[in-house]
């Protein structure tokens, strides 16, 4: 059997914005000196950027519907969070998603509650940033603003604000963004990119659990209380309290951008954290609405909000101690984490409620330091990647490729010429053919069927290396063996 490249076939999954706008930052990077080689931070500067468009347009919305200081808090609640916090730190579409989802609503907001403020330049950067949505990831963007413009005008039974939109020129001016690329790739691929990412990909998800991330309905909600931390107790808090106040213009909308949108994401059978970030930002302009308004909660609600807040700090703190154990690192890698998550929920609970609370969330900080500035960075046994990258840069071989371990990772700090092979027996037919200019990695899973293949080519592999971790992206420890042939 000859080698198969799986990296080098076509990925037909997701839209071009995302690689547009990552390009950029790694070439401006490289062209700079301030990036040899080809390192990933560059790429996830576009993750960062949109991270803080959503931030500083949910404080946009906040201020408009509700007052300045419930912007700012609201902005505070969302560049907190768990769930955003990560998403900054990954080199994906979502956080970028959620920049340019929010800036549409943001604009959207504006054009439902002051439509005669609704300008030309207002209108024609909604339609941008929607096109802009669409090329990052598909239908999301557009699913977020139509069910909550069809929720709104159903329920209040009006829809002429909408005309604020501009949208007789508006979605041409979007189309003239989305279309050429979609033209090109239809072109280009002969229809390939469409059947995979919409019936394939899109369908897959739809249908059932694709890539064995299956979750029931209601998964998303159990998940909030901790992708909202460290503000799960006003975030739950504000859920009933909003519908409580629904009578209110801004409750109408914050109730209209969440639950249809929500119940979308339940209802698919594929689940991941991060599908529901597009609706957070409501979340935290609810959690402001609370603590700034005085709203009603429930006791139940109370009580809940409390629970769940220290089951979720209770959480962390076991990982961030368990962490380093799994990996076989000090335990004392841990502490600070441990530490930091027990400050916060001691003061938490112990704060009055409101604005007190939220002020002593504000160490979440602390927290993230402690997580993405010191225990993460020295794991070093999350990290197989690098040392596998290293052994092949040391080699200095023409011919790299692995099997058993396929991590992105690896290819990206390997180099792009990296064959990924299928099983033992063809990296051991790969070693034969390449005698003197080839190096393989071989995962623990396929030692065996190495060692009897090269066995039977009479092939004397040499060991030049050993990369053992923890594969967190499979769940489980994985050595990973470097052999060559002269």
């Amino acid at each position: 059997m000859s080698h198969r490249c799986w990296h080098g076939g076509a990925r037909n999954k997701k839209p071009i914005g995302i690689h547009w706008l990552q390009v950029g930052p790694a070439a401006a990077a490289q062209a700079l000196g301030i990036a040899t080689g080809n390192p990933v931070w560059p790429y996830r500067t576009p993750s960062l950027l949109g991270a803080l468009l959503a931030v500083l347009a949910t404080h946009a919305i906040g201020r408009h519907i509700l007052s300045d200081k419930a912007g700012l808090i609201a902005g505070l609640i969302l560049g907190g969070s768990v769930i955003l916090t990560i998403e900054a730190h990954i080199a994906k579409t979502d956080a970028a998603l959620l920049g340019a989802t929010t800036l549409v609503m943001a604009l959207f907001a504006r054009a439902w509650s002051a439509p005669q403020s609704m300008t030309s330049r207002h209108a024609a950067l909604f339609w941008i940033a929607l096109g802009a949505g669409i090329l990052i990831k598909g239908p999301i963007t557009p699913m977020v603003v139509g069910l909550t413009a069809l929720s709104l005008a159903l329920w209040e039974r009006r829809a002429r604000w909408m005309l604020a939109l501009r949208p007789a020129w508006g979605i041409p001016l979007m189309l003239l963004i989305v279309l050429p690329w979609f033209i090109a790739i239809l072109l280009e691929t002969h229809g390939a990119f469409f059947r995979e990412a919409v019936g394939n990909d899109l369908a897959g998800k739809m249908a059932g659990g694709a890539e064995g991330h299956w979750g029931p309905p209601g998964t998303h909600a159990v998940l909030l209380a901790m992708l909202a931390f460290p503000f799960t107790i006003p975030v739950l808090r504000a859920l009933p309290a909003v519908w409580i106040a629904r009578r209110e213009d801004w409750a109408r909308l914050l109730i209209c951008w969440t639950v249809p949108a929500w119940i979308v994401f339940e209802a698919t059978p594929t689940k991941l954290p991060h599908y529901t970030l597009p609706l957070y930002p409501a979340l935290a302009l609810a959690a402001a609405a609370l603590l700034t308004r005085g709203l009603h909660v429930p006791l139940w609600s109370q009580r809940l909000s409390v629970a769940a807040f220290a089951l979720c700090a209770a959480a962390l703190a076991g990982a961030s101690l368990a962490l380093p154990i799994v990996t076989g690192e000090s335990i004392l890698l841990g502490l600070p984490a441990l530490l930091c998550v027990a400050a916060l929920a001691f003061l938490l609970l112990r704060a009055a409620p409101g604005l007190p609370r939220l002020a002593a969330a504000l160490l979440a900080p602390l927290l993230y330091w402690a997580v993405f500035g010191l225990e993460l960075p020295n794991l070093a046994g999350l990290f197989m990647s690098p040392p596998i990258a290293e052994a092949r840069a040391r080699a200095g071989l023409p011919l790299f490729a692995a099997t058993g371990y396929h991590e992105p990772s690896m290819v990206f700090l390997a180099g792009t010429d990296t064959k990924l092979l299928l099983g033992g027996d063809e990296a051991a037919r790969f070693l034969a053919a390449n005698h003197g200019r080839a190096l393989v990695a071989i995962g623990n899973r396929d030692q065996a069927d190495f060692e009897q293949e090269a066995q039977r080519l009479a092939l004397a592999p040499q060991a030049v290396g050993t990369v053992s971790g923890y594969n967190y992206s499979r769940g489980r420890r994985e050595t990973v063996r470097l052999f060559t042939a002269n």
